[in-house]
């Protein structure tokens, strides 16, 4: 990163800062009196890029209501035994990952399921390329959500040489026609790319680094992924112009303000899925029976963790 000037030095900390309380609000909700100055019925303005109070009440609110539609959606998935395959790829740090937590966040997770894999082993390796992936696509009523997917052949296998140029062409003559397999079997197929500027990722990286938190997010090979930024380029403009395809297009999301990405992702989600409101059947809690020999019995002393706080 060039030398900063003490005016640069101000912005950026600035945005560090605005990075931190972007962090504290993927963790909190808001409280009741923020949503009393709220007026329910005033119409949504663009979100400013700064966190002050008055953006972030309406970051939350828009949020909170397209988790709400979410949740009829995912009523919907259930009832009418829909199949929807979530595809989230793009650079590193841009953002798929809180966006997959903003969509899953009130849903059941045995419907609406994230399928992260992690590095194949030898005996995968050996495998069909599409086989280890197939075992976690959806049964009727549910919803997978990958977190990269078989792309990973066009994108970091292909840029990190961890694939031979044939075995890349074959995922290319193949993938197409297991999408379209896919989709003949009644599976819907939404495919999303997360993109962020270079200065951005650099950015969220440094970030990154320097917070003992997130630490964890960074890996070597995403440090050899910030080198080899243009080939990564290259590589996903191959896949766009070879697997955007009528029956599965490609969704670009911009991603260097990660609240606008979330809410414009969810947004377009929800408008992809034909989901209408399931009636549910009222439910009423029922008395709890009491049997006059009924003995709770004490809890031992030493099986209690210490009241700490």
């Amino acid at each position: 990163m060039p030398k900063e000037t003490p005016k640069d030095d101000s912005h950026l900390m600035r945005r560090v800062h605005r990075e931190l309380i972007d962090d504290y609000d993927e963790e909190l909700e808001m409280e009741r009196d923020d949503w009393e100055k709220l007026s329910p019925d005033a119409p949504l303005r663009p979100l400013k890029h700064d966190s002050d109070q008055a953006d972030r009440n309406r970051y939350f609110k828009e949020l909170f209501r397209l988790q709400g539609e979410l949740v009829k959606m995912h009523d919907w998935v259930v009832e009418s035994g829909h199949k929807l395959v979530i595809l989230f790829e793009g650079r590193d740090a841009a953002g798929k990952g809180g966006v997959i937590k903003r969509i899953t966040q009130r849903l059941n997770p045995r419907v609406a399921k994230v399928a992260a894999l992690p590095a194949p082993t030898s005996r995968e390796k050996s495998q069909w390329y599409f086989q280890r992936y197939v075992a976690h696509l959806p049964a009727a009523g549910e919803i997978v959500l990958f977190d990269r997917s078989w792309y990973n052949r066009a994108g970091v296998e292909r840029v990190m040489g961890f694939c031979t140029d044939g075995e890349y062409e074959e995922f290319f003559r193949s993938v197409t026609e297991f999408e379209k397999m896919l989709i003949r079997s009644g599976m819907q197929i939404v495919k999303y790319w997360f993109s962020i500027p270079d200065e951005e990722q650099e950015f969220r990286f440094r970030c990154r680094i320097n917070d003992p938190l997130k630490q964890w997010k960074l890996s070597q090979m995403d440090l050899e992924s910030r080198k080899r930024w243009e080939l990564y380029t290259k590589a996903k403009e191959v896949m766009f112009e070879r697997t955007h395809l009528p029956e599965s297009p490609w969704w670009v999301v911009q991603g260097a303000d990660k609240k606008k990405a979330r809410l414009n992702c969810i947004h377009h989600l929800l408008s992809l899925v034909k989901y209408t409101e399931v009636k549910h059947e009222h439910l009423t809690l029922p008395p709890r029976i009491h049997h006059p020999d009924y003995r709770r019995e004490p809890v031992r002393k030493d099986m209690i963790i210490p009241d700490i706080y």
